[in-house]
């Protein structure tokens, strides 16, 4: 009887740990390649700070947090509604087909608007002498919504190869030209002489632009993407299926309002600095700002990686018997590395991170903001995680709610805590971080609590505080125990590090092996 009792419990331990491996195989692929990219892409920051004073970089950053906004609205959550009813319905290709025909149409209205008030819209956002960006973005978001679905649909095949194939192509493409227009034509500009060569150069380049060409780039490599995902519609039956899109736009509206709550939270600080701050200093406190929310790399590039796998998966892990099980046990793996991302980020910052990441030391004077940012990222990633209840029982509403009641903490805390004038400081950039990490912990802390009411996953809350409580009581100790010269502190610092690893492996080492 006993023996029979233990396999039936290792049975049920290999069955759990299975479709652990895959997400985390899945998360690899995605991962590693996207992982790579992305690092590729951020050595534009420091590039960027490098060439750009903190008021330029501002300026790009201002127009980003734009995009990423409308970004939300041209998808209107039509990505998700796709994994939802791929899973449901038998006929694939009528899913995919409604859902770009969707897009399609709602694209091709936003480019014609854009168009049309382009230099009002640069007017209102006080940029009068630049409508060549708002048409720029347009395409490139357009460009870029027409990609979602066929994204989606490749995530959805389990075609992970496929998938970051492209993406990392669009980073390859958008980091060569950054490169070719901000450092080989400057270069060739001011050493060729007159001839054909430098006829050809004055074709493509004008020494007069400068951040216009980060631009240029990325809308050059959106249009790329989009012609790579061109296989994806060959011998596709383009039909509108009238009552599947209704089924969708009721499923997907709800993540339309979430998704805009979501990105009030996550883009509108940087534009509440432009423009609550006095104009002699907004843009160089936005550019500041921006180049330190840019240290948290990593977590984000694990957070999306993992979002790329964990979406899929999630949704065809709901037929299994042990899903929440599962998705308990995800969520402790999870915390093992946000907590440990969090930990190497914050205990290699001055010696490592902000010298290869950031350039000037303008850019610097931000710095504090840096450990409020990486936990406030981390808590998204964990709201990530908890948010598949609302998915998974069709309650998307609340997926709305929860992103207003961020949207609402977010604006309330940035109008009171940003202001600065010449005689008064309240907190500035400052109170954006605090803001941005109340918001994202309070969003956490609700979804749980409301998720446990109508999905109940057996989360385990001491792994959960235990982890993330060790990574933060071993950072607080390497700031209170300072050593000079800096390489006793980086030994220091490896050492908190092994502590936290060494804890970690005590902990979970029965279920790491079986995992692996």
């Amino acid at each position: 009887m006993q023996n029979g009792k233990i396999l039936y419990l290792c049975r049920n331990a290999n069955q759990m740990m299975h479709p652990l491996k895959r997400l985390a195989g899945q998360t690899a692929i995605y991962g590693i390649p996207s992982i790579l990219g992305r690092i590729l892409g951020y050595f534009l920051v420091p590039l960027y700070t490098r060439l750009f004073m903190p008021g330029e970089y501002g300026t790009v950053n201002v127009f980003y947090a734009y995009a990423s906004f409308l970004m939300v609205i041209l998808t209107y959550g039509m990505e998700t509604a796709f994994f939802r009813f791929n899973e449901e319905e038998k006929d694939k290709e009528r899913v995919f087909s409604s859902g770009m025909i969707s897009l399609i149409v709602t694209s091709l209205i936003f480019l014609f608007l854009a168009s049309v008030f382009a230099q009002p819209i640069a007017n209102w956002i006080e940029y009068p002498e630049h409508k060549e960006y708002i048409l720029w973005f347009a395409w490139m978001l357009a460009l870029d919504a027409l990609a979602a679905i066929p994204f989606a649909r490749l995530r959805a095949q389990f075609k992970a190869k496929r998938f970051v194939f492209i993406k990392f192509s669009n980073i390859s493409i958008n980091i060569g030209l950054n490169l070719f227009f901000l450092l080989l034509c400057p270069y060739l500009f001011q050493n060729l002489e007159e001839g054909r060569a430098r006829n050809l150069l004055e074709l493509i380049y004008r020494d007069d632009w400068t951040i216009e060409y980060i631009f240029i780039s990325n809308l050059i490599a959106s249009a790329a993407t989009l012609l790579m995902l061109f296989p994806q519609f060959m011998g596709l039956k383009w039909k509108l299926d009238m009552k599947l899109w209704k089924r969708m736009i009721v499923y997907a509206f709800p993540l339309l309002f979430a998704g805009m709550a979501g990105m009030v939270n996550e883009t509108f600080d940087r534009l509440l600095l432009r423009y609550l701050l006095p104009p002699d200093i907004s843009s160089y406190q936005v550019g500041v700002y921006s180049a330190c929310y840019k240290i948290s790399i990593l977590m984000t590039i694990f957070i999306q990686a993992y979002r790329y796998a964990a979406e899929p998966f999630f949704f065809a892990q709901a037929k299994e018997k042990d899903a929440k099980q599962v998705y308990a046990k995800i969520m402790d793996y999870f915390i093992i590395v946000v907590s440990l991302i969090f930990l190497v980020t914050m205990l290699y910052l001055d010696d490592f991170v902000l010298r290869i990441l950031v350039g000037k030391k303008n850019y610097w004077e931000g710095k504090g903001v840096i450990p409020v940012l990486m936990m406030a990222n981390l808590f998204l990633g964990v709201y990530y995680n908890l948010s598949i209840w609302y998915k998974l029982t069709s309650k998307t509403i609340w997926g709305a709610w929860l992103s207003v009641i961020g949207a609402v903490i977010t604006l309330a805390l940035n109008f009171w805590w940003i202001p600065l004038s010449a005689d008064h400081l309240i907190y500035g950039y400052y109170g954006s971080a605090w803001a941005t990490f109340i918001c994202y912990g309070s969003m956490m802390i609700i979804s749980y609590l409301v998720g446990q009411k109508y999905f109940p996953v057996p989360y385990n809350l001491l792994k959960f505080f235990g982890y993330l409580g060790l990574s933060v009581l071993l950072y607080f100790i390497s700031v209170l125990v300072t050593f000079e010269p800096a390489v006793l502190r980086i030994v220091f610092h490896t050492f908190l590090l092994l502590v936290f690893a060494g804890v970690v492996l005590l902990v979970e080492k029965p279920r790491l092996s079986k995992l692996f």
